[in-house]
């Protein structure tokens, strides 16, 4: 199979800048390394994008999720790339219908 290329949706960057934004309160090293660690989780995925587990939420074969420390980079497989779609707390619900629009603005 092909290298796939990553993408990364606005809304998806936000999250990180936020997460950062947040970690960085208490320390901008650990801030640092948590958005190193998703950005190289997401360059894995051009390489073995089935790595992650199907979101329990929606169900679908083409939205997967894998976990870096405790946040949930969620992203789908298309034909020809892969869209990061959000990274979100472990412990958050997800709201299915925010995913889907978040998907859709992309097609």
């Amino acid at each position: 199979m092909a290298r796939q290329t990553v993408v990364w949706s606005p809304e998806a960057l936000e999250d990180v800048e936020a997460i950062a934004a947040y970690i960085a309160r208490d320390s901008s090293f650990y801030a640092a390394a948590v958005v190193e660690k998703m950005l190289a989780a997401a360059s894995g995925l051009s390489t073995f994008p089935g790595v992650g587990r199907i979101v329990p939420e929606l169900g679908q074969t083409d939205v997967r999720e894998c976990f870096v420390y405790s946040y949930r980079l969620i992203y789908q497989i298309e034909e020809t790339r892969i869209v990061v779609i959000a990274v979100v707390h472990g412990k958050r619900l997800l709201d299915d219908k925010a995913l889907s629009s978040r998907s859709a603005k992309l097609r």
